[in-house]
């Protein structure tokens, strides 16, 4: 009996024990907006809950600064609370509320977060744990596909076709085309374009020499929220079957005289014999006359 009655005191002492440690539980209740852009601010709310428990003595919860979000020189990613207490409506946990900024290269889709929060363990140590969450983004950025359109070999002109492959229109479009071995221009090396939808395509032409191998673009254009953004592309060119195309627009051209000049001959003859046999017939009748 002595026995039983140990028993059942040492596992209501150690649950006693359990019941006063800190036991802390971190979550995320908010992202406004949802999704977040790039560039831009995002709002985002955490839940702490267990503070109610005065054995967790000071609590700090930090959200760590990193890729891809940043802090203004205002903001603070600590908070700081003393445990036992309750906020104004008598609610058991802490709610702590960010204003972070998004990285302007953050990648599309979910990115992780990490925050940390601490307790004192007592005797002058503490407990540190990290938990990681999704900061779900938006990817403003354009994307482009890029061909040679032309390439005119009489008055050295080189025409790019582009298409805005992305999902995001964008504005101020500006085509350069940056100092490189293959291609030797001879005008600007800027081309503005102006605005480009989704989906669809504009043309940027350049005075220049090119030859053969890959001519090296770059692209400046605003995105949605107005961040300037640049990118570079690089496109394969082949200079012989625009040679090809010159050739046979050549030959093509030089048929056509000929033709022309074979029909302006058969006209040309054609009154001419007319004119002859007009004078032949005059001087006929004119000799007629005479008898």
């Amino acid at each position: 009996m002595k026995k039983i009655v140990i028993l059942f005191l040492s596992i209501f002492l150690l649950n006693l024990v359990s019941a006063t440690q800190c036991q802390l539980s971190l979550s995320m209740i908010n992202q406004d907006p949802y999704p977040a852009v790039q560039g831009d601010y995002v709002k985002l709310v955490f839940q702490l809950e267990g503070i109610e428990n005065p054995q967790c003595g000071t609590i700090i919860v930090e959200l760590l600064e990193k890729y891809p979000i940043s802090f203004d020189p205002e903001e603070s990613p600590r908070v700081i609370v003393q445990s036992g207490t309750f906020t104004k409506d008598y609610s058991s946990y802490l709610t702590v509320p960010y204003k972070v900024r998004v990285d302007n290269d953050a990648l599309d889709g979910d990115n992780p977060l990490e925050v940390s929060y601490s307790y004192d363990e007592g005797a002058g140590s503490s407990s540190t744990q990290t938990k990681q969450f999704n900061l779900n983004i938006k990817d403003v950025r354009a994307d482009f596909e890029i061909h040679v359109k032309n390439y005119n070999l009489a008055t050295n002109t080189i025409e790019f076709e582009i298409l805005n492959i992305g999902e995001n229109d964008i504005e101020a479009l500006t085509v350069e085309i940056p100092e490189q071995e293959n291609v030797d221009i001879r005008g600007s090396n800027k081309n503005i374009v102006g605005d480009l939808d989704s989906n669809d395509y504009t043309t940027a032409d350049f005075e220049a020499v090119a030859q053969d191998g890959e001519i090296t673009l770059n692209l400046f254009y605003t995105d949605l929220i107005g961040v300037r953004r640049q990118t570079q592309e690089t496109v394969s060119f082949t200079k012989s079957p625009f040679e090809k195309q010159a050739s046979n627009q050549s030959g093509s051209s030089a048929g056509t005289y000929i033709f022309i000049l074979i029909i302006v001959g058969a006209i040309a003859y054609y009154i001419y014999r007319r004119i002859k046999k007009k004078k032949q017939q005059a001087h006929l009748h004119h000799l007629q006359h005479n008898k």
